[in-house]
């Protein structure tokens, strides 16, 4: 932690921390290389970025990421949705190294090659489906002042394919070995059919499956995939601050379900708000750790962190209350942090 960084707020539970295998909580998604650096306007304005923004990349965006290399000091961070939620899971954790394995596609060039050594750094199995026809996924994070302007160009990560990778069989066994799943709404524009054949093995070992609706477009533009997935969903996850948002989680947890051993946990944060809980035709809501707004460097991990967080103590059989609890810490951690890093060790007992 650098020097004069405020520190997050302790938060103490009395709990003995619990044996974690080897591979047991298992994410699947679009892995990017977050590309990290100080810019100046001229170049915001080169490539028509706004500076406080997050688009996708389109043509007129492709020397951006090259130029940004050769002429900043940049800073490499893996990087997706799921796999910042995996990596702050599996650094809440600690140990073992390894407890939580990754899925994923990249490209076999540079990019590629940085990237499973980021993931290795922090410790998390990741296993990609590497290919030659499109370059490894990245999001630039373009940071001008205290504004941070995300240009994400998925690239590969648009190419995970269910047949050459998740059907394999050294593959399948890191599946097998998995007791809690976690898959970002996003992967749904990729592999429908790899999310599907992740949840019905859940369902059908009655283990832990994990869904987050990861941004409006989903639901717009990407209901009827998610309505086919959401028989199998245990735990969902959103980010949400609509009014009615409780009866919308309460709603949302009575939809069918596949399991009926399990019932579905509906979990809604809402920023600086309290989280909404919703489980068995009950809600509640979880204040979040109180802090000064001067201290927040970067809120745009703080979901993934939250969900890693909450992932970290699920996977130890940990009460829903403390995954919140664990949740709210690990986004406390990271929103005072530029991207979603974190020190070497987190302050959670």
């Amino acid at each position: 932690m650098a020097a004069g960084e405020p520190k997050a707020k302790r938060i103490k539970l009395d709990h003995q921390q619990q044996e974690v295998s080897e591979n047991a909580l298992f994410g699947m998604g679009n892995p990017l290389l977050d590309i990290i650096a100080v810019v100046d306007t001229i170049f915001l304005e080169k490539y028509g970025l706004k500076e406080n923004d997050q688009i996708l990349a389109e043509e007129k965006h492709k020397e951006l990421f090259d130029e940004m290399v050769k002429k900043y000091k940049v800073e490499y961070h893996a990087g997706g949705s799921t796999l910042n939620s995996i990596k702050v899971a599996q650094w809440m954790i600690q140990m073992p190294h390894k407890a939580a394995t990754f899925f994923g596609c990249i490209g076999k060039d540079h990019f590629g090659g940085i990237l499973k050594e980021k993931a290795e750094e922090v410790h998390v199995d990741a296993y990609y489906y590497e290919q030659s026809e499109e370059p490894t996924g990245t999001c630039a994070a373009c940071i001008t002042g205290d504004n941070r302007s995300l240009v994400a160009n998925l690239a590969a990560a648009n190419c995970y394919k269910k047949d050459k990778h998740l059907d394999l069989e050294e593959n399948w066994k890191l599946v097998q070995k998995a007791k809690v799943f976690y898959i970002a709404g996003f992967f749904l524009t990729v592999s429908e059919e790899s999310i599907l054949k992740v949840a019905k093995h859940a369902c059908e070992n009655n283990k832990l499956f994990c869904l987050n609706l990861s941004a409006p477009f989903i639901s717009q533009y990407f209901m009827q995939p998610l309505m086919r997935i959401m028989p199998y969903v245990d735990i969902l996850f959103g980010n949400e601050t609509t009014k009615g948002i409780e009866e919308i989680a309460k709603k949302t947890q009575e939809l069918s379900k596949e399991n009926k051993k399990r019932q579905r946990v509906v979990v809604f944060t809402q920023g600086k708000e309290g989280t909404v809980m919703a489980k068995g035709g009950k809600v509640e809501v979880f204040p979040v750790v109180k802090m000064n707004p001067s201290e927040i460097v970067d809120t745009n991990g703080a979901g993934d962190a939250f969900v890693g967080g909450f992932l970290s103590e699920l996977v130890q059989d940990k009460s829903l209350d403390q995954c919140i609890y664990a949740g709210h810490y690990a986004a406390n951690v990271i929103i005072r942090r530029a991207g979603c890093t974190f020190p070497e060790k987190p302050d959670f007992h």
